[in-house]
């Protein structure tokens, strides 16, 4: 290993490349480069010199290179002030640095002689630490030539090659940004063909629910309301059941549905938890058109309708109609827990009597909202104002009132409606409500 090659290399790095330096710069660089050589230190000259013990003390090498970077780094710092007054205050950072790194170096060989690993790796962080000095000196002399705008030339040179790199960066972007263009365009066309395509399917849905109801007319129509009021019936007798078995007080509850009604039987309260019922199972009718599915209606078990279509609008409209009407309360009175509310608010149709029940009210009233979107001309649906004078015209009364029809002539005052009516073109389905007159008290014919 000779130090030869180590003293050129210093000398090239204390010498170059300098950005067109002043004739004193130069000056100072050529002294530095002179009193910067490294002397010859090998570690062995030869085996017959060592035998003779005529070997160069390494202590007094190391002790005169000292010496002369002594007098090296006193001599460059001689005049100070000449320096600072020309604005090269960044020649003395490298002087040291490159003294540091000189020093350092004798250091990492002094290490050697005898090998101490470790005062090996403490030399060797010492060298690195040099010369990330030295790139940092590099950097800020450059940056420092930017600012100042001394070297035009320089400058232009850094800001041609950063116009370069950023040239090359902005033409990969617009590749880029072509691609993917190209891919917007194969995803649009895809997206228009696939909207054809629903939008085919979509009149083919439509074009079979209108076939599904082609053979129907306002009589089919007229015995689908019925069948719904019987099936609200049919759902409020468990209702009410449940209530009796969680101990409710049902003339309470009753009271609360609908207030200060004066019935002719106690019995007849019955049909305020129906009337309960179906305004919420009506609630919202002739907003949105159902997407009818006929195995619905031809399955006997309509949880089985739920199972096989779990995203149909059936499912949704069941699970819809029981959240609205089965309150929180209600059912933690009736089972204890807000099992049912759980697993039917997330598109769970539980397997119990009760929901069972439900579903199969709800399958005639969806069924009966998709018929009315169909039929020609299309149904609509009314109500009746409670207070309102009874009028056969429109209205009819539950069976078992037609008893009291003769206890007072004339007029009767509606109570409250129970199931709505509907109007097809110049046809008329009636609509169900309860009534009161003089003869009645609070649940006794007088």
């Amino acid at each position: 290993m000779g130090l030869e090659s180590d003293k050129q290399g210093m000398e090239f790095a204390a010498s170059s490349k300098p950005l067109k330096p002043s004739s004193n710069i130069s000056d100072r660089v050529s002294k530095f480069a002179k009193v910067s050589r490294f002397r010859s230190i090998g570690v062995f000259n030869t085996s017959e010199d060592l035998d003779r013990g005529s070997s160069p003390s390494l202590d007094e090498d190391i002790s005169s290179s000292n010496e002369d970077f002594v007098f090296c780094a006193s001599k460059v710092r001689s005049n100070p002030t000449e320096v600072d007054n020309n604005g090269n205050v960044e020649i003395l950072k490298l002087f040291d640095a490159l003294l540091a790194l000189k020093l350092a170096y004798m250091k990492l060989q002094e290490a050697h002689i005898p090998y101490d690993a470790e005062k090996i790796r403490a030399a060797d962080e010492e060298v690195v630490s040099s010369i990330e000095t030295l790139c940092s000196i590099k950097k800020a002399y450059k940056e420092n030539q930017l600012k100042e705008g001394n070297t035009v030339s320089a400058c232009s040179a850094l800001l041609l090659a950063e116009i370069h790199v950023k040239e090359k960066a902005l033409e990969k972007l617009k590749s880029r940004a072509k691609n993917k263009g190209k891919e917007v365009a194969v995803l649009r066309r895809e997206l228009q063909e696939l909207e054809t395509r629903n939008n085919k399917i979509a009149e083919q849905i439509k074009e079979r629910e209108r076939e599904s109801f082609k053979g129907l007319n306002h009589y089919s129509f007229e015995n689908v309301v019925k069948a719904v009021g019987k099936a609200i019936h049919d759902f409020a007798k468990p209702l009410i059941a449940l209530m009796k078995h969680s101990e409710w007080d049902l003339d309470k509850a009753a009271n609360a549905v609908q207030p200060s009604v004066v019935y002719a039987k106690r019995s007849h309260k019955k049909y305020a938890f129906e009337a309960y019922v179906a305004r919420r199972m009506f609630h919202g009718f002739s907003q949105k058109q159902p997407c009818f599915e006929e195995n619905v209606m031809k399955l006997d078990d309509p949880i089985a309708a739920l199972m096989e279509y779990p995203q149909s609008s059936f499912a949704e409209f069941c699970r819809d109609k029981y959240l609205l009407v089965v309150h929180r309360d209600m059912e933690v009175s009736f089972f204890g827990n807000l099992d049912h509310r759980s697993f039917v608010a997330n598109g769970i149709h539980p397997h119990t009597p009760f929901y069972r029940a439900f579903v199969r009210m709800a399958r005639f009233v969806w069924y009966l909202q998709g018929f009315s979107a169909f039929i020609e001309p299309r149904a609509e649906i009314f109500g009746v104002k409670e207070g309102s004078d009874f009028s056969d015209f429109y209205m009819e009364i539950p069976t078992e009132l037609e008893e009291y029809k003769s206890l007072v002539g004339e007029r009767f005052k509606v109570e409250f409606m129970v199931t709505p009516g509907f109007k097809i073109g110049e046809t008329l389905i009636k609509s169900q409500v309860y009534v009161s007159n003089g003869g009645f008290s609070n649940g006794t014919a007088n």
